[in-house]
């Protein structure tokens, strides 16, 4: 797919987003809909989603963000620069990836999640909780992994519209089989919190069932020869995939030491965090979606030796993720309880994570920033900077939040070094870009 006359930038960004903003819609229903059928289990339940939300992130993070960023960039530079066969065999590679990476992680957690649930302060029934959720979700793990990777690899080849609308079924599906699982509407058993990681695990399933037809019946789909399998082909995925992972595994690292941090406060305190934090999590479709577009368009801009205009996609999309992020951040941090009440009845869920959304959702904007800035860079293939600035962020969260419990201060002090994280995500990200040579 060789680079035509350029299109006006913001109309680029606009028409490859619209899919994945539309999407987000669908993604933020979800959300929202399990929280509230796991926050009307109780305060317990609640609080176990809360210790098992790092991993998650973890789980969507590297799948979507990072190996997926690492898949849409390599296909998308492959055909920039007109070279078809490469983009289907790269397509196979990141395949061969998904499948072995999602069972490392089922693996992997299966064995471990408990331990880190109760390091991170999880107790009684609070921890029972979240071993229920965390074994059932991350036992199909690999459904996420392909999904995802179907989705990155159909964006890299330039539609955005397939996968969007893949994982919008996805979540039609999981959101009533959710309800009825977590709480047994009609003749669906009542599995508590089971419920909501079955139904997690399912429309997944769907997702990589649709993408996966998709990527077989389009340009993509593997010819002979093409399963031939090199080191070369899997280096090319993996040097941003692997680097970017780096990036999702200091993010979740922070949101763990936060976790255990914010666990010192008693049970209350860590649901009302997760209700509070989960309001960013709402914000990642939607600057995934900008970054997404941003992957495609600088990817295949470098791929065409145009610089200059990859450069100016990557700030405006920068500029309309900040906007996006300011909005969101100004209603929660004035109006904190619209949303707390959503999901919790409890005064200290509420407190907690009114301080929280007061404190942290106006520098939403800066984390918008990092987070747009960090999908240009793997467009063109130079995330080093950028994940410094994940580095820097996790740094000063860590030494933040110990330093918190460790004085006795109180919780809106920690709520504070999170503010100050996100600030040094957005600016060391935005001095990273503009300082790498593209």
């Amino acid at each position: 797919m060789q680079v035509g006359a350029p299109a006006p930038i913001f109309r680029s960004i606009a028409r490859l987003s619209a899919p994945g903003l539309a999407l987000a819609a669908f993604q933020t229903a979800v959300s929202i809909a399990d929280t509230h059928y796991v926050g009307r289990l109780g305060t317990e339940p609640l609080a176990g989603l809360a210790l098992v939300f790092p991993l998650v992130m973890l789980l969507q993070m590297t799948s979507a963000g990072a190996m997926g960023g690492g898949v849409s960039s390599a296909i998308a530079r492959a055909r920039g620069a007109g070279n078809e066969a490469a983009a289907r065999r790269l397509a196979v590679h990141a395949f061969v990836i998904a499948l072995v990476v999602g069972l490392a992680f089922s693996l992997v957690f299966l064995a471990a999640g408990a331990p880190l649930y109760a390091l991170l302060g999880g107790t009684g029934g609070a921890l029972a909780q979240a071993r229920a959720y965390s074994d059932v979700l991350f036992g199909g793990a690999v459904l996420v992994w392909l999904a995802n990777t179907f989705a990155a690899a159909l964006r890299g080849g330039g539609s955005t519209a397939i996968p969007a609308a893949a994982l919008a079924a996805a979540a039609l599906v999981q959101i009533p089989l959710s309800g009825a699982l977590t709480l047994g509407w009609g003749p669906f058993p009542a599995l508590g919190i089971r419920g909501a990681a079955v139904a997690y695990a399912i429309s997944f399933g769907v997702a990589a069932v649709i993408m996966g037809a998709c990527v077989w019946a389009g340009a993509l789909r593997p010819r002979e020869g093409d399963w031939k399998l090199e080191w070369r082909l899997f280096r090319e995925i993996l040097r941003i995939g692997a680097l970017s992972s780096v990036s999702a595994l200091q993010t979740v690292v922070a949101a763990i030491i936060l976790t255990g941090c914010v666990g010192t406060f008693g049970t209350a305190a860590i649901a009302g965090y997760g209700v509070g934090i989960r309001l960013e999590l709402l914000q990642v479709p939607i600057v995934f979606a900008i970054g997404q577009a941003l992957v495609i368009l600088v990817g295949t801009s470098i791929g065409a030796g145009q610089a200059e205009r990859a450069r100016r996609i990557a700030w405006s999309g920068t500029l309309a993720s900040m906007a996006v992020c300011l909005a969101i951040g100004l209603i929660a941090a004035l109006l904190p309880a619209l949303w707390i009440a959503l999901f919790s009845s409890d005064p200290g869920v509420h407190q907690a994570g009114s301080l929280y959304l007061r404190i942290v959702a106006p520098f939403y904007p800066l984390f918008g920033a990092g987070m747009a800035l960090y999908f240009a860079a793997q467009g063109a293939g130079r995330v080093g900077l950028p994940i410094l600035a994940g580095t820097a962020r996790l740094v000063v969260v860590a030494a933040g939040g110990l330093l918190v419990v460790w004085s006795g201060a109180p919780l809106a002090w920690l709520f504070a070094v999170i503010a100050l994280g996100m600030t040094l995500f957005g600016g060391f990200a935005a001095v990273g870009v503009h300082r790498t040579r593209w």
